[in-house]
């Protein structure tokens, strides 16, 4: 009895549940990025954007990032106000992620009528977005948005700290960064069924490698009023990230991501040219709450393009990378920024490690081998068992 209490137990530890996010920081679209997209018949191509990411990017069970641009009809620029292709979108979508953050400092770029464009054409590509919206009826409407990811019921909240002193004109809405809003609409997750609410800032200094005090404490009023993980953007350089445990194990740990850096960009200073991406594992204590498990992050690295022929591409930066054959020209680049960055991480980083592709969930196939290799381990022990008595 003893032998199959044990197996049965290993049997439900390999099916319990468990479900991975992933967050990419700021997907600018510069325009070196705009020209190396355009085609000869007009239109803008991103296939090969995201290529090499999009097979991690998909295999999370939901995935998240920052449109740092907006969608704005003809007449595409890019700094200091950014207007996109619909194609643009589209291929993230087509990368893989579920949702767009659209609470930034640039989303009021082309004023009102750009952001319920953009607001319209991410309607039309099925994805979910916050952070912006038409009036404060869509807003009453959409908030609080709770996703069911694997049976996990989990809240997300985007706010931004301006929008570069454009004001709103009309009725549209912009999510700024306020306390008491904050905490309000994180009790309203609650009262709605959220699990888990993660809160995503666009805060900090711009190009500042560590986060501020009123970042700290922005994060800090956060967690205490409710949060389970606050993961930030904006600054276009990755900052530090953290763990920190709460007071019962069985609420799990609330990570501080304080800037994701960008995703993707037109950026050429050595900390601007990559990013990092997080991945956060969500399970259930032994109480049946949701909690987090564990967070990882994972390099990028964007590669520039050839005008009309091959757009920006992103890459992994991992330590088994070959990045002389990764990043070809761009290998001396590469190695710097990932340098500074575990340079960064390894000092300021609280039990956030780096990413490793074994961090991955077992897959179905991994789990069938293993319950077929313990079912023969169960089996020969049995054996034994029967002759000794």
């Amino acid at each position: 009895m003893t032998l199959a209490f044990a197996f049965l137990s290993m049997l439900l530890s390999l099916f319990s549940e468990e479900a991975t996010i992933v967050f990419a920081g700021d997907a600018m679209q510069h325009q070196v990025q705009l020209d190396n997209a355009r085609r000869a018949d007009g239109t803008y191509s991103y296939t090969d954007c995201f290529e090499k990411i999009a097979p991690w990017v998909t295999q999370a069970d939901y995935a998240v990032v920052n449109l740092e641009t907006t969608l704005g009809q003809g007449g595409f620029t890019g700094y200091p106000c950014f207007c996109s292709p619909d194609s643009y979108a589209r291929a993230l979508r087509d990368a893989g992620f579920d949702l767009f953050l659209t609470a930034n400092n640039h989303t009021l770029d082309r004023r009102d009528r750009g952001l319920r464009r953009t607001a319209a054409m991410l309607d039309s590509l099925g994805v979910d977005h916050i952070g912006t919206y038409t009036d404060a009826r869509q807003r009453s409407e959409r908030l609080p948005l709770i996703k069911d990811i694997k049976g996990f019921k989990v809240a997300f909240l985007n706010y931004t700290y301006g929008t570069n002193g454009i004001k709103i004109q009309g009725d549209v809405v912009v999510d700024y960064i306020d306390r008491q809003r904050i905490a309000a609409d994180i009790k309203a997750c609650r009262r709605a069924g959220a699990e888990l609410v993660i809160v995503m800032p666009h805060w900090g200094i711009e190009y500042q490698l560590i986060n501020d005090a009123s970042q700290r404490a922005l994060a800090r009023h956060m967690l205490e009023s409710g949060a389970d993980a606050v993961i930030g953007g904006h600054p276009h350089v990755i900052q530090p990230m953290k763990m920190t445990a709460s007071e019962a194990d069985s609420l799990g740990r609330r990570p501080v991501v304080y800037s994701m850096g960008n995703f993707i960009s037109g950026m050429r200073t050595e900390p601007t040219r990559g990013g990092a991406m997080v991945q956060l594992t969500l399970s259930r204590g032994a109480d049946g709450r949701a909690r987090i498990k564990d967070g990882s992050y994972r390099l990028v690295f964007t590669l520039p393009g050839t005008p009309g022929k091959q757009g920006h591409r992103l890459i992994f930066v991992d330590e088994d990378t070959d990045i002389a054959a990764e990043a070809g020209a761009m290998a001396p680049q590469c190695r710097a920024f990932t340098r500074s960055a575990l340079g960064i991480f390894g000092k300021h980083n609280v039990d956030f490690p780096r990413y490793e592709p074994h961090d991955d969930p077992l897959g179905l196939d991994d789990v069938l081998r293993l319950i077929i290799n313990e079912l023969g381990t169960y089996s020969r022990m049995c054996t034994q068992t029967d002759r000794r008595i």
